[in-house]
């Protein structure tokens, strides 16, 4: 199992927002030798959001060797040629280290803020990803299509990989989200808040199935954890904290429940949690700190890593 970071995107207590702040975590994630970080997407939040593509593109020239991952793309609210334009860029100035993840959205508020129907988002997710797919790895477009338009010219610049750029579909489990996996993605981001180690393997073992009744190896099919909150600390008491008055009501989610889910706690509690994922088949863990960014990188390199290696 590899660990990932998300950037810093969101306001939690007074931290603000600043390019200081992003480069500074993605500093400690290359410096400790994590494998890619990642930005999420949402138009309006709880809390101030900063724009996930754009805080990618500005980090470009500090993320060393590692990949950069959408976690997920807006897709169907975005658009999927302007989407494809944007990771084709950063695909072009990385160097060829992006990975376009893409949802249909969970939030009705962002669908909302463009005057979207939200009941459209699954047929409107199904087409656009088709489309992006079409776009970036040079793949015919949909035969029919009812809510987007497709170029009449391929990307220019295109990619810098001449296979494209490999699109990963979020699912957070069911089984008509793993076979949309199957069917559309050429990777799968499960998210970490939405599930638990035991549901993981089941999903893991339903793609599998997925996967063969479309022809393509499970083996060759790869995997990631996404939003996982983190907060390791030896203080029970600032754990506490995190989780009932942090990440619980910024969630909506019952706190017990997501005590279990999400490493907040001890070094020893979050290495275990993560040991269960990599015995279920998790290949890479995007942690997303909630705050002090480059200390909670640097515990997570020394304290986890370790107890997932191999």
């Amino acid at each position: 199992m590899e660990l990932a970071v998300h950037l810093p995107l969101m306001e939690l207590a007074d931290e603000g927002q600043s390019l200081v702040r992003l480069t500074r975590a993605v500093d400690a994630a290359r410096e400790c030798g994590f494998a890619a970080v990642s930005a999420n997407d949402h138009f309006v939040f709880a809390t101030p959001w900063l724009d996930g593509p754009t805080a990618l593109a500005a980090v470009v020239d500090r993320s060393g060797h590692m990949a950069l991952a959408t976690t997920v793309s807006l897709v169907g609210l975005r658009g999927p040629v302007p989407v494809a334009k944007a990771i084709a860029a950063l695909d072009l100035l990385s160097e060829g280290r992006v990975i376009a993840g893409v949802g249909p959205g969970s939030s009705e508020r962002d669908f909302d803020a463009v005057g979207m129907p939200f009941e459209e988002r699954w047929k409107r997710f199904d087409e656009a990803t088709a489309i992006l797919r079409g776009l970036l790895r040079g793949e015919p477009p949909p035969g029919e299509l009812r809510y987007y338009a497709v170029p009449d010219a391929g990307l220019v610049p295109a990619p810098r990989r001449k296979s494209g750029v490999p699109v990963w579909i979020g699912s957070w489990g069911s089984e008509a989200g793993l076979r949309r996996v199957a069917r559309l993605g050429d990777g799968w981001l499960a998210s970490a808040y939405n599930t638990t180690p035991e549901r993981f393997l089941a999903a893991k073992d339903s793609l599998s199935e997925a996967l063969r009744a479309h022809g393509r190896d499970p083996h060759r099919f790869p995997n990631a954890l996404v939003t996982m909150w983190t907060w390791i600390t030896e203080d029970a008491a600032d754990a506490d904290r995190m989780l009932r008055e942090v990440l619980a009501p910024l969630l909506k989610r019952d706190p017990e429940t997501l005590r279990d889910q999400v490493c907040i706690g001890s070094p020893e509690r979050c290495a275990e949690l993560l040991a269960r994922y990599a015995r279920a088949g998790c290949q890479r863990v995007y942690l997303w700190p909630l705050g002090d960014e480059s200390r909670q990188i640097e515990l997570a390199a020394t304290a986890l890593m370790p107890a997932i290696a191999g």
